[in-house]
């Protein structure tokens, strides 16, 4: 049999060589049926044990969860019991049972396929991976109601790729993670619950490959590469002898690596460069450790808002804040405050109104400022949270000196509560800019002089600049890192910075690419931040680079990058 190889999304890093488990997608067949009009209320209470049986299956899932995975993907869990109750899967699926006299499966598939059409038009990644949870808690509705049992990974016996349509949270209660080689799934994104678990594991996996669960069976061998974001089918021996062999070596490279996570991140000739990561909670603290990092440069605070029916409290976010601080000592924490719009957060406020354009819309720092007792009651919880250890704070998505101004003034009524209450924190806390908008690139000498430090959020600050959505297909290859317009802007707030004294850091995917390593070197970044298992190979780099050298290589880049852009002009 040929070989066949797919392209999908690089969710976890590695390679992964094994036999095909595959989690097939069922064919739930459901014919429409007419239910008598004194039948009716029996259809209904049908529905509704078949709703509550999933609730109760899935609740004791989650303590099941919570043993084996820890709270971080619990919590993931409580996303698909949140679904449960949504008027969608509960008030609308009776009335249409009640009114077209129909059958429960067919009430929700047809809700299905309004639901489908309504997030077909969205492009924000958070709400495509809402519907791919809401189709298979659907569906696990539908087999209860149809009495159907799915496969699980508990019949896993030998080491194994497990290929699926998507993975529920409580598929992995049965994980078998020394069997478990990669996952290679049909739906999802860099957010999606099997991304999320895989990273955590560090198993490799692939995602967003649409249809390879149509194209497998069970038995076959297969390749994950979650380097590339392949996937081959039925790889030759070549292939699969070639694979084994850099996975030995990129092995052999971790373990060599690791030996670096005491040692400094300094150049050749002599510049200190701070090495930190991007955690979403407390869980995620013993690979910071790990792996040698110096702190926490961004902590992505919405994780606490997301996937939930309330609000979290200020005690609920101070012990959460408190923990990682404390943990993290005597390295920094960096706070990054809630970088969400108002359309994930739609059931806390009242009159909200769905915007067509969300990602030019009412998010991050604008939200915080449009309504700030949910802002000053993160602020409150993170100023407490600074007695416990070195932390810092940031605000999102700055436009403007006049935005950040104002939520420096929020934060600063909030430090004035806090002493009248006399509750114990920093005074002296760091503020900084996220600059991730082309406006706040252009103005980072002004942001400079009020704030205490500078970070560059190179994905969304790359998009905004090109105009390029990189999850569109159509428009991907345009997504840039290396263009000179972005050079030239990260050039631009380096210098700003350094004119008045701050650091300037660097998150985002072009922070962890090796391959821009030296190139920002050469930029004058003095922090990177990325994932935790990205650090040491960072390291390397850093410590075998000439600062003059990657000075060099700047110009070089940005002469180059003009002479070829002035060239297709000319062509």
């Amino acid at each position: 049999m040929d070989s066949k190889l797919f392209h999908g999304i690089a969710a976890s890093p590695g390679i992964g060589v094994g036999k095909i488990f595959l989690l097939e997608k069922e064919e739930l067949i459901i014919v429409k049926k007419e239910i008598k009009k004194e039948d009716l209320k029996k259809e209904v209470l049908r529905f509704e044990k078949a709703l509550n049986n999933t609730k109760k299956e899935m609740a004791e899932n989650k303590e099941e969860m919570l043993k084996l995975l820890g709270k971080t993907h619990a919590r993931l869990a409580d996303a698909y019991l949140l679904i449960l109750e949504d008027p969608i899967l509960t008030t609308d699926i009776e009335k249409q049972i009640l009114k077209e006299r129909i059958n429960a499966e067919f009430a929700i598939e047809r809700a299905l396929e309004k639901v489908m059409h309504a997030f077909e038009t969205m492009e924000d990644d958070y709400f495509r991976e809402r519907m791919n949870d809401i189709v298979e808690v659907s569906q696990k509705i539908i087999r209860h109601l149809l009495g159907k049992k799915r496969k699980g990974l508990a019949e896993m016996t030998e080491e194994s790729i497990v290929v699926a349509h998507n993975l529920l949270p409580s598929d992995t209660i049965a994980l078998k993670t020394d069997l478990i080689k990669g996952f290679a799934i049909d739906v999802g994104g860099k957010t999606s619950h099997t991304a999320l678990l895989a990273q955590s594991l560090e198993i490799p996996a692939v995602v967003g490959l649409k249809e390879i669960t149509s194209n497998v069976e069970a038995g076959q061998k297969m390749i994950v590469d979650g380097n590339q974001g392949i996937v081959i089918i039925e790889p030759n021996p070549i292939a699969i002898k070639n694979y084994r062999r850099e996975k030995e070596i990129q092995n052999k490279e971790i373990q060599e690596l690791i030996k670096l996570r005491d040692l400094p991140a300094q150049t050749l000739d002599g510049k200190r460069i701070e090495l930190s990561s991007n955690i979403e909670t407390a869980d995620d603290i013993k690979n910071v450790l790990y792996y040698g990092s110096e702190g926490i440069g961004l902590f992505r605070t919405e994780y606490l808002f997301l996937n939930r029916s309330d609000l979290p409290s200020e005690e609920e976010q101070y012990e959460h804040y408190a923990r990682v601080a404390k943990q993290m000592m005597p390295y920094q924490t960096l706070f990054r405050t809630l970088d969400i719009g108002g359309d994930k957060l739609t059931s806390f406020i009242d009159g909200y109104a769905q915007e067509s354009n969300p990602f030019l819309g009412l998010r991050a720092l604008r939200f915080c400022l449009k309504y700030p007792e949910i802002f000053k009651t993160q602020l409150r919880a993170i100023l407490r949270a600074s007695k416990e250890g070195n932390v810092r704070v940031m605000f999102p998505m700055v436009s403007g000196l006049d935005e950040f101004m104002k939520g420096k003034a929020i934060l600063e009524s909030v430090k004035e509560e806090l002493i009248k209450e006399k509750k114990l924190m920093n005074p002296k806390i760091e503020v900084g800019v996220m600059i991730e908008v082309p406006s706040a690139a252009i103005i980072a000498d002004l942001l400079a002089q009020k704030a205490d430090f500078l970070s560059i959020g190179t994905n969304d600050l790359i998009q905004y600049t090109l105009a390029v959505d990189r999850v569109n297909e159509n428009v991907a290859s345009l997504y840039d890192p290396r263009h000179l317009s972005i050079l030239r802007l990260i050039k631009t707030i380096v210098d700003a910075a350094h004119m008045y004294g701050k650091w300037v850091g660097i998150c985002g995917e072009m922070a962890s690419d090796i391959h821009f390593t030296k190139l920002l070197l050469g930029l004058g970044l003095d922090e990177f931040s990325v994932v935790p298992a990205f650090i040491p190979r960072l390291k390397k780099i850093i410590r075998s680079t000439d600062l003059k050298e990657a000075k060099k290589l700047v110009d070089e880049e940005m002469t180059s990058a003009t002479r070829n852009l002035l060239e297709e002009a000319l062509d």
